[in-house]
């Protein structure tokens, strides 16, 4: 076959070419994506993943034999193959069936035993094991946002959660409207947020870095704005962190809490300086209740931003 004129041979792109670019394209959707939960930090996370990895080596267990005998089989019973002794009255074999089922039996013993060890070993209510006092974090999902208060500093934050690197923290959680999730790939299990009872989670951050919090249940219209980023930082930065909160910011209360609760999308992080003692129960029992309909525009409140954090 003739080429054009005017055909060049650099236009032809070579499978090395067509492969580097390949590769480099995913390099670089991969430095974009977030981590998730094969890059643990936290020993909660790891564990997480020591029983991923251990059910997917069980299972391939299974399907890697059953996908080479599928080849196997195909390839000796094959028409020209006049060696394959084929049996076209065969019905039953003691052998076969042992071999058929007592595969997928053992699979599921071990399974089972992983799921056994690991749903014991990781219940979310389980403290860490640590020398060091962990500190409490109670967890509010509203209509779509995220409200952390710290009981013991005396502060709250909204969408954004900061917490103090080789300390264990445990979260107290509930739902001031439907249901949700709170979920941290990166440092540990998902755990659902309920309205008119609380939920426990224990998680621990082992190094510094920004990690990815998110609402894993659809919760309607700001469902995929429900996002917030996790500050792991040194205690010293976490000590810090709390005294610049305490000096800047509204008081969270029975009076403030119904303007924070109302619908709204996309809000910025924003801290309060003091938050009611008391609190958190008293949205966990429903004695008090988010304000009916959105703010205006769903996009926050300007009453509740001058806390507003850079």
């Amino acid at each position: 076959m003739r080429r054009p004129k005017h055909y060049d041979r650099r236009d032809e792109t070579s499978p090395q070419r067509r492969w580097l670019g390949a590769t480099a394209a995913a390099a670089l959707l991969g430095g974009c994506a977030r981590q998730g939960v094969l890059a643990p930090a936290g020993p909660i996370a790891a564990a997480n993943r020591t029983i991923l990895l251990n059910s997917l080596t069980i299972m391939l267990a299974i399907v890697v034999p059953t996908i080479i005998l599928n080849l196997v089989f195909a390839w000796w019973f094959r028409e020209g193959n006049t060696r394959a002794k084929r049996q076209p009255d065969f019905v039953y074999s003691g052998r076969v069936e042992l071999i058929v089922w007592s595969v997928p039996i053992l699979t599921v013993l071990f399974l089972s035993g992983v799921i056994w060890v690991g749903s014991h070993d990781l219940d979310p209510s389980v403290p860490i094991k640590s020398r060091q006092k962990p500190i409490e974090v109670q967890v509010v999902s509203l209509d779509w946002k995220w409200l952390f208060i710290y009981p013991q500093q005396g502060i709250a934050s909204v969408n954004r959660l900061v917490m103090p690197v080789g300390v264990p923290v445990h979260f107290s959680m509930t739902s001031a409207s439907v249901l949700n999730t709170f979920y941290i790939p990166q440092l540990g299990s998902q755990v659902y947020t309920m309205s008119g009872m609380a939920s426990e989670l224990n998680l621990q951050a082992d190094r510094s870095g920004l990690y990815y919090g998110v609402s894993g249940h659809f919760s309607g219209d700001g469902f995929s704005d429900m996002d917030f980023p996790v500050n792991a930082v040194s205690p010293a930065q976490f000590a810090g962190w709390v005294s610049q909160a305490r000096g800047k910011g509204q008081s969270l209360d029975a009076r403030t809490y119904p303007q924070l609760a109302r619908q709204s999308t996309r809000v910025t992080p924003i801290t309060f300086r003091a938050v009611q003692p008391g609190l958190f129960g008293d949205i966990t029992s429903q004695r008090l209740l988010p304000a009916p309909g959105p703010t205006t525009g769903r996009g926050g409140d300007a009453s509740i931003s001058s806390g507003d954090e850079s």
